[in-house]
């Protein structure tokens, strides 16, 4: 059977050391943040997925959801975990205190976030989704719709989903046929069919309130008429009581690769009574804020599967014996040497686990900027790390999944036969991790919308600013010795990412599908890059608490060899991307679209 255990060792290293919180402690939320709490906080869901969500992750997937008559029931044991986890009071962590939440930096947020998905990940989609609902109205609601909703929606009493997709579109949201009439009241009749609706519908909650892109009747075509809209399954009295039931259904539910403990929904809405959030035609205005928020979890959910996969594989590796070592017996006593002592095992491992812990301080130190982004005191840091959350975002959600992805098929193959067989559990994290690549926009889509949209904006103001960010770490650490090895592969791959960068600015216009072609290559050499700078700030800091009061701490010395597997082994990638943006895509188009 599979386990998993929440790596808190690594969270307070990341909080405490990479990012030192506490010297932020003059922002709103910093000042609770205090070392002792974080600990705290870490300590106490890591108790929870482990002992209550990681079992019912198995259970998700075999039993799956049902649906009946419009009613949908969880797996056995969902309920009784969403309603810990609300007890709790998890779901508030990071909301605004005004609305009965504590009010944490999201930075916090995200390492809780990452236990939960990583011990599962179907689970965790329930109360994600949630919280995106919860971010798109306290940036776009009134503030009627916020007192009505946001309390039930922080304490985790209601629950929340985003509804973009229909059967005849789904990126290109121009398309969508979704109606809203004014019925004269202010509100509005909804009409219309969403697809692959995340916790579309189930009984873990009171009430689910979901948000809906739809076209007000007259508005003008394309994305430019769309509006966004608040739907609730049970319609909510001035009181806060709930009314009668709305005229919306789950129609179906997907019958999917994995993630089988989440009710994907198809969502039929018959006139159903809803209202605008934001202003008419700026739907997607106001959705990007929650679509954003997702994108960045979706990233966290590569991390996560990468991680349990990783911790799996890696506890079989040191138990399954097989062979022997090519130096010699280890385990001279038994009939065989762990697999753990062969090379190629110790590689997958090792390609698994850097992408893990640096993939992890990156996402973070991309969270605290959006933390900084919206709490900073003067202007010029709140547009530094809008900037940098704008441009991390499409890297994020497009590198961490495809590499989750990845590893979880890595973690799988130390297991040999073993890892294709459902026993183990790694076939369910393979097949978990996949849905992460596609869905809130492929990273096809992704890769496009950083060389499109992101390169160009402001001039570049924003890439130039990473790229600051770089040099300044390699000019401030240019004559550590006990960094040299570190420095200078980084040293290079910015170099090659500012080289693949002009020639996107030079050549984008003049061949769009040529940088099309290279768009992925591009945010993967980008990523490698930002997760580069990440071990490098980290082997400082392993260098300096081992040269000082922790010599001999096994953590940092560890941390020393991953960053150095890191640079040496998957930072030169970067070098092939290179060589694969300037290639050019004649390869790539030239065939007809009929000759396929």
């Amino acid at each position: 059977m599979p386990t998993y255990k929440a790596p808190t060792r690594e969270y307070g290293f990341l909080l405490h050391e990479l990012l030192d919180l506490s010297r932020f402690s003059n922002l709103p939320g910093f000042a609770e943040a205090t070392p002792d709490l974080l600990d705290q906080i870490m300590e106490q869901p890591a108790k929870f997925t482990e002992e209550v969500l990681q079992p019912l992750n198995k259970v998700g997937d075999e039993q799956g959801c049902t649906l009946k008559d419009g009613e949908v029931t969880t797996p056995d044991g969902f309920a009784d975990a969403y309603k810990q986890l609300v007890d709790g009071g998890w779901p508030a962590l990071v909301c605004d205190p005004d609305y009965g939440g504590q009010g944490l930096p999201n930075t916090v947020g995200v390492l809780f976030n990452e236990m939960v998905s990583s011990a599962n990940m179907a689970f965790g989609m329930y109360p994600g989704l949630s919280h995106g609902a919860y971010s798109a109205l306290i940036h776009h609601g009134s503030d009627e719709q916020k007192d009505m909703y946001l309390p039930k929606l922080v304490s985790g009493e209601w629950t929340g989903t985003m509804n973009l997709t229909e059967p005849h579109c789904g990126t290109d949201l121009g398309l969508l046929r979704s109606k809203a009439v004014p019925n004269g009241d202010g509100s509005y009749a909804i009409s219309g069919q969403k697809i692959w609706i995340s916790a579309g519908e189930h009984s873990m909650s009171d009430n689910i309130i979901h948000l809906v892109l739809a076209r007000i009747e007259g508005a003008p075509e394309g994305v430019g008429g769309i509006s966004l809209f608040i739907v609730p399954k049970f319609l909510v009295n001035d009181d806060g009581s709930l009314g009668e039931r709305n005229t919306l259904q789950c129609g179906g539910l997907e019958e999917k690769m994995g993630i089988h403990g989440n009710a994907t929904c198809v969502m039929n809405y018959d006139g159903a009574k809803g209202w605008l959030v934001g202003e008419e035609n700026k739907g997607l205005r106001a959705m990007f804020t929650m679509m954003n928020e997702a994108r960045l979890g979706v990233g966290l959910q590569g991390i996560s599967q990468s991680e349990v996969a990783y911790q799996n594989a890696r506890d079989f590796a040191l138990e399954r014996i097989q062979g022997r070592a090519l130096t010699g017996p280890k385990n001279e006593d038994g009939p065989a040497d762990p697999i753990i002592v062969h090379p190629d095992v110790r590689r997958m491992l090792l390609n698994v686990r850097t992408f893990n812990e640096g993939a992890r301080a990156l996402l973070v130190w991309t969270a605290l900027w959006g933390d900084l982004a919206e709490k900073a005191e003067d202007e010029e840091t709140r547009q530094k790390a809008d900037d940098l959350m704008g441009l991390m975002t499409p890297i994020l959600k497009g590198y961490c999944t495809d590499k989750g992805f990845a590893n979880a098929v890595e973690s799988q193959q130390v297991y040999g036969g073993s890892g294709y067989t459902r026993e183990w559990g790694a076939e369910q994290f393979v097949r978990d991790a996949r849905i992460a690549m596609i869905y809130e926009g492929t990273n096809g889509i992704q890769a496009l919308d950083l060389v499109g949209r992101k390169l160009a904006a402001n001039g570049g103001r924003a890439v130039f600013t990473f790229f600051k960010e770089v040099d300044d770490f390699i000019a401030a650490n240019k004559d550590d010795e006990t960094l040299a090895e570190i420095i200078a592969p980084l040293g290079v791959a910015r170099k090659q990412l500012e080289e693949a960068t002009m020639w996107f600015m030079e050549n984008a216009l003049k061949n769009p599908d040529h940088a099309g072609a290279g768009a992925a290559d591009y945010l993967h050499l980008f990523a490698l890059t930002a997760i580069g700078l990440m071990w490098g700030q980290m082997a400082k800091i392993a260098h300096q608490r081992l040269a000082g009061d922790a010599a001999g701490d096994a953590f940092y010395e560890t941390k020393l060899v991953t960053a150095r597997y890191f640079v040496n082994r998957m930072l030169p990638q970067a070098a092939t991307h290179l060589a694969a943006i300037k290639a050019g895509a004649d390869d790539v188009m030239a065939l007809t679209a009929d000759a396929f």
